[in-house]
């Protein structure tokens, strides 16, 4: 067997693996590339093998990093099946529509504007395109294994996370992988921790916290601390979030501090149409998570949900203490750009980055301390308080990869790291081989690598 990263590899966009046996493919993950423009340019390039030669798909979420590239896969002539949690088909069916559209909005609003070198630009895929995709895709349950081809087995495994997502236990022709996706945390807020890994030979896990620890503070005290004093100096708080997942857990946050009157009873929009749906989602899939249905409608029933065009723009007028949830999480395209035109000149206000923050993003400028950023063609100066919580990461810091690995009820032949920038990854690699002894390799973009049975 043939394993061979095509994205994912030094970086914490794009993931995709491909598994090759007996001359059958199965793509691991199929996301975009976000961030720095020569990972962005990546998504325009061909995959260097023909999407119609590969049989099979399976994803382990879907957030647009392991995704959101399923529809140019198939407008590219990917013609098999895709397989995933039935949560994370019902995700899909939001997250991919929306990139389209999204997409295709950004590309209008830059022809209008005529701000891209591009004549015309053009969308990666649009909302049709994202809608065709969507019929290749099949739900299945957690900790059942399905073939999708002859010979290949795969079973998902609760990750945390996010709704939906898994770690992918894979069998073929005598060998056994282990792929983590994205791993949670124990302590999250919303989500329940990840399932105890079952044996693999192989094991490739994600790295995005693989240097470092989440802070021990109380990240609603932390959240509270920030909301109440923009509040007192009559501003605005503009949370950059991602859709699914991260809104619905700041969301819940928000709900508990204004219940144990730790921050105003501010207005809070959420102006995100996917997000809504997301929200929709998890009340559906509840015993997914910590929440019953009714905690659900609680937590998130006091929020304005912001839809159409018009309402959106108003909200960039707001004269009053409010807190605006809005995509995307590193500020990287969607309504949120349009928010941070209009408050973060002012040092009245306040942007909250909550999360991991992707080296190229605005997001990484704006924490790093940028006096202005670029936003549609034109530099906006950034005066509002800038302030990061990575305390409400969903994913698992140094220690909880440890102890996922630990759990592991078998020694593995090896691990692969990915999905981690190369400092976060190779201090992962130094510390699984310090604790452990096992063989380990940080993954390179597009070499392929050979596996043992």
């Amino acid at each position: 067997m043939r394993l061979t990263f095509l994205g994912g590899s030094g970086t914490v966009t794009g993931s995709k693996a491909l598994l090759e046996h007996d001359g059958r493919r199965v793509l691991i993950d199929c996301g975009l590339f976000q961030g720095l423009k020569q990972l962005r340019l990546r998504n325009w390039e061909p995959l260097p093998i023909e999407p119609a030669r590969i049989d099979t798909v399976v994803l382990t979420h879907a957030h647009l990093d392991h995704s959101g590239y399923l529809p140019r896969l198939v407008e590219a002539g990917f013609n098999g099946r895709v397989h995933a949690t039935q949560a994370t088909r019902d995700l899909c069916h939001l997250v991919l529509p929306d990139s389209g559209r999204l997409q295709e909005e950004e590309a209008d609003y830059a022809n209008r504007h005529g701000f891209s070198r591009h004549k015309p630009a053009l969308p990666l895929y649009d909302e049709a395109q994202a809608q065709r995709a969507l019929r290749h895709i099949d739900g299945h349950p957690y900790d059942i294994a399905i073939e999708p081809l002859p010979g290949l087995r795969v079973r998902f495994v609760a990750a945390g996370h996010l709704l939906g997502a898994a770690s992918v236990h894979v069998e073929w022709g005598g060998c056994s992988l282990l792929f983590s996706g994205d791993l949670g945390r124990d302590d999250d807020l919303l989500m329940k921790p990840p399932a105890r890994p079952p044996q693999a030979d192989h094991v490739v896990i994600e790295s995005t916290y693989g240097d470092r620890l989440h802070r021990s503070s109380d990240p609603l005290d932390e959240l509270a601390q920030v909301i109440s004093r923009t509040a007192a100096r009559g501003g605005v708080v503009i949370v950059p979030s991602f859709a699914l997942g991260r809104a619905q857990t700041l969301l819940l946050a928000i709900h508990q501090l204004k219940l144990t009157h730790r921050i105003p009873d501010m207005p809070v929009y959420l102006n995100s149409p996917m997000a809504a749906g997301a929200t929709r989602l998890y009340e559906r899939h509840s015993a997914l998570h910590r929440l019953s249905r009714e905690q659900c409608a609680e937590a998130f029933g006091g929020v304005t949900v912001i839809t159409d065009v018009a309402a959106s723009k108003q909200l960039n007028e707001l004269r009053w203490p409010s807190i605006i949830v809005s995509a995307s999480g590193m500020a990287s395209g969607g309504r949120v750009l349009h928010h941070l035109k209009a408050y973060a000149p002012d040092p009245r206000n306040t942007v909250v980055f909550a999360g991991h923050q992707a080296a190229g993003t605005r997001g990484a400028a704006m924490v790093a301390g940028a006096n202005a950023v670029k936003i549609h063609g034109q530099y906006v100066p950034v005066r509002a308080e800038v302030v990061h919580l990575d305390s409400f990461s969903a994913h698992a810091d140094r220690d909880g990869l440890l102890r996922w690995l630990q759990a592991l009820p078998v020694p593995p032949r090896e691990v692969f790291i990915n999905h981690g920038e190369p400092v976060p990854a190779d201090a992962l690699r130094l510390s699984i081989e310090e604790r452990f002894g096992w063989r380990v390799r940080v993954a390179e973009h597009g070499q392929p690598m050979a596996l043992q049975d």
